[in-house]
């Protein structure tokens, strides 16, 4: 249980200290002055300090009115965009896509904006986790999903499968696989990957490549994908990572593939609830996903139902 003073108090009081004035802090809130005193009132003795240096014309906050004033502002902006939120839009619908971190940060960010350009009735809203939503539930409309294909009670559309391959800024490049047993390994750990017992490694690497005598243990490891990309962009080592995820910095030249070979993940599937083709919500994101990372994005993409 929250243990805190009641909303009217800290409603009267924010307003109070954002003006510096109980008279337009009763205007803003539609009470009188004297109401505006009182909640104030009541919140310095529910913490026993007082929060303003009261004025003829005008109140100050004190340190401590400033603080709890600076703190509850946010608050309820945060509130207020809850609500916002949750309220029906007149003549807009609203599209909740879920995706996991590195996926959502390298492909869909990019091109959300184009979504309202596409769709000008509509509103996005992603929803970054590497923990699944219960689409079933409602808690997104439709979700992409990394794994072997197969989701009970889910339509899966295949979108591509991962590939992973050793890449570097320009500035450190190796001439050969050899040169690896010099270079700083950059690993990355991520829980979805143990999970489906599919984790690229740099031993997996090692072995498609045949590279005897690599410590494929040593060198630098991220429990997230972006970190690992970040540090290979600064020039701290050889990453293995996934390729689809490079595409902006692959092109660009800020990260560089020095050679093979290429070895295989599982996959990204976007993915919905069955019966729930026609919910124009489903039908909205499944166009826009497919659209955005169709064969023209430069993505390998397939459309397939059930286990990869």
């Amino acid at each position: 249980m929250r243990r805190l003073p009641s909303l009217g108090s800290l409603r009267a009081f924010e307003a109070a200290a954002r003006l510096e004035s109980f008279k337009d802090a009763a205007a803003e809130l539609g009470v009188t002055p004297t109401a505006i005193s009182h909640q104030v009132r009541l919140l310095e003795e529910d913490l026993g300090t007082p929060l303003f240096i009261r004025r003829t014309r005008k109140v100050v906050p004190t340190g401590s009115g400033r603080a709890l004033a600076m703190r509850l502002g946010g608050a309820f902006d945060a509130m207020a965009d809850a609500v916002a939120q949750a309220r029906p839009r007149p003549g807009r619908r609203l599209a909740t896509l879920s995706a996991t971190l590195a996926f959502s940060a390298r492909l869909l960010v990019p091109r959300a904006g184009r979504f309202r350009t596409l769709y000008p009735g509509w509103d996005l809203r992603l929803h970054a986790s590497d923990d699944s939503v219960d689409l079933v539930a409602g808690e997104a409309d439709a979700a992409i999903r990394y794994g072997r294909g197969s989701y009970p009670g889910l339509v899966s559309v295949r979108l591509m499968t991962e590939c992973f391959a050793p890449v570097c800024s320009p500035r450190i490049t190796p001439a050969r696989p050899e040169d690896l047993k010099q270079a700083t390994l950059i690993h990355f750990d991520w829980l979805l990957a143990k999970v489906h017992n599919k984790t690229p490694s740099w031993g997996d690497w090692a072995e498609a490549a045949g590279l005897a005598g690599l410590d494929t243990t040593a060198g630098l490891t991220f429990t997230d994908e972006n970190s690992a990309i970040e540090a290979a962009v600064a020039g701290q080592g050889v990453a293995l990572l996934s390729l689809p995820l490079l595409g902006s910095e692959l092109r660009s030249g800020v990260l560089v593939q020095p050679f093979g070979p290429v070895i295989e993940g599982l996959g990204f599937d976007f993915v919905f609830p069955e019966g729930a083709d026609a919910r124009p919500e489903v039908a909205t994101l499944r166009d826009w996903v497919l659209g955005e990372l169709g064969p023209a994005a430069g993505l390998t993409a397939a459309s397939s139902a059930g286990e990869a």
